[in-house]
């Protein structure tokens, strides 16, 4: 044999030991994390004999990013802009103290439909509590069909402020007949393979309502991507959502944590440092433009601080300032009683928004 052959050995030797090791890592990414189908059937349970509405029915929907149940007086790695906020979970205390303050607003709303973000179902930061679980306990039966979406779901995630199992979702509770319930993908947020791996998987979750002597009554949810500058991930995001909304027979609304602003001018109001977590072209002008919402652009514009839906945990903040939450309806689609309770002292970083809708 010759000395060239004998001296390739260990190189082969070695190449083959990094593909099998690669090999392994990918195996292993796979097995921790999540994968869903652009499409498929979310979590749904709703009981035999729950009442269906009625043609003409007004329906109140509350929407609220309930920030997994953290309460106030944190200020998570998260919430800065450089990622170095002190904390990195709730107490148990702060948890159980915002149940009470979340199911307390519930109640006292007395909303048909209730649109949550952020619930923690099986996560270490909230001790693998099941919140959906906690919430219906809480309810007592009030709100007996239940639907859920994951999209941000791991057996492991090797951040150093999580280092553990991660199960957040979209929660729509109903009081009356749910049909069907569907996770809708979102397009992924850019970055290197293995970020994009462990990070959310942002969607949609949507719900039918059956309606005696009308049409059905299709109510959506989301809570979309943020720190996204630097890829087109936003405008991706408000395609997919866009064409999804345009595709919708019948009746129809949304709402949720859009992480976007509605307007220019509500760029130019804010601080010049939190300015970096938006562009000054929203990516949600194409939403804007085409549908009714609420807020809309003249509230927006108008500067009012009853319309700001956001209440930043950083505190080089301290109030609230923004609005990226919001509701869109169906062309033709009425609304009234439109408002955002502004708790204080706050419950979430985010304010529980409610509307009604008049079915045709």
């Amino acid at each position: 044999m010759r000395p060239s052959s004998r001296r390739a050995r260990p190189l082969v030797r070695a190449f083959l030991g990094l593909l099998l090791l690669t090999g392994a890592l990918a195996g292993l990414v796979y097995a921790l994390t999540d994968h869903p189908r652009p499409v498929q059937a979310a979590e749904l349970a709703c009981p035999a004999g729950t009442p269906t509405l009625q043609a003409g029915q007004p329906v109140k929907v509350l929407s609220w990013n309930v920030q997994y149940l953290a309460g106030r007086g944190y200020v998570f790695f998260y919430d800065t802009l450089a990622g170095d906020g002190p904390d990195t979970r709730p107490a148990p205390a702060s948890l159980a103290r915002t149940l009470d303050e979340v199911t307390a607003v519930i109640q006292a709303e007395n909303p048909d439909l209730i649109l949550l973000q952020e619930v923690d179902r099986d996560s270490k930061r909230t001790d693998y509590a099941d919140q959906l679980a906690q919430l219906q306990a809480r309810l007592g039966g009030a709100y007996p069909c239940a639907a859920s979406a994951s999209y941000h779901r791991a057996a492991f995630v090797p951040h150093p402020k999580i280092m553990g199992k991660v199960g957040l979702s979209l929660v729509t509770l109903s009081r009356y007949r749910l049909d069907t319930a569907t996770r809708y993908a979102l397009p992924r947020i850019c970055g290197d393979p293995l970020t994009v791996a462990f990070n959310f998987k942002r969607a949609v979750l949507g719900v039918t309502l059956p309606v005696q002597g009308g049409r059905p009554l299709t109510a959506y949810q989301t809570h979309m991507d943020a720190f996204a500058q630097g890829c087109d991930t936003m405008q991706r995001q408000v395609g997919a959502l866009h064409e999804l909304l345009r595709a919708t027979p019948g009746p129809w609304l949304i709402g949720g944590d859009f992480n976007l602003l509605g307007t220019a001018g509500a760029y130019t109001r804010l601080r010049e440092r939190e300015r970096a977590y938006f562009n000054p072209a929203t990516e949600l002008e194409p939403l804007m433009a085409a549908y009714d919402s609420f807020p809309n652009e003249a509230q927006i514009d108008s500067g009012d601080a009853r319309y700001f839906t956001h209440f930043p945990n950083d505190p080089a903040v301290g109030r609230p300032d923004r609005t990226i939450d919001y509701f869109f309806y169906a062309p033709g689609l009425r609304h009234t009683d439109d408002r955002i309770r502004q708790d204080q002292p706050k419950i979430s970083d985010h304010f529980a928004m409610l509307t009604t809708v008049a079915l045709p």
